[in-house]
């Protein structure tokens, strides 16, 4: 890790070579919902510990050497699955129960490396939850869009 490296407690997960870095407790869902989104196609970037870098520009994830490859299943232990080596990071997910989830939520940004990135609040558990993250990123690239 450089100087210009951060150490997040997180999860990523590329989307279509789109970073989404989820960000909870321990427990809280990160594996959990970067299983469904790797069902749906996702990539596994890093489980548990993501190093977040600044690169021409632009955050980027990647997993510590030692950790790639690797993701917590709870029930199952530690199992080596494909992963890709990094992803350009555009998209915080920050996991919350659900009652703290706003039905019409502001746009928010997570500040990281002096860099910021969109964020938004979701539940991991809820069936929804992979679904909602495709949606968050089709709003960035304007595939989606919010009625006003």
């Amino acid at each position: 890790m450089n100087a210009s490296s951060h150490l997040v407690h997180a999860t990523c997960v590329a989307l279509a070579d789109r970073g989404v870095l989820l960000r909870g407790p321990s427990g809280s869902g990160k594996s959990d919902l970067a299983l469904r989104l790797i069902d749906r196609g996702g990539e596994l970037v890093a489980d548990d510990q993501v190093t977040v870098s600044v690169e021409d520009g632009r955050l980027v994830a990647r997993a510590p050497a030692n950790l790639h490859g690797l993701i917590e299943v709870r029930g199952l232990g530690i199992l080596r699955r494909p992963a890709r080596a990094q992803a350009p990071l555009l998209l915080v997910v920050d996991l919350v129960a659900p009652e703290a989830v706003e039905r019409m939520p502001l746009p928010q940004q997570a500040l990281i490396a002096d860099i910021a990135v969109s964020r938004i609040h979701l539940n991991p558990f809820e069936a929804a939850a992979p679904i909602k993250v495709e949606l968050a990123l089709g709003l960035l690239d304007g595939s989606v869009t919010v009625l006003e």
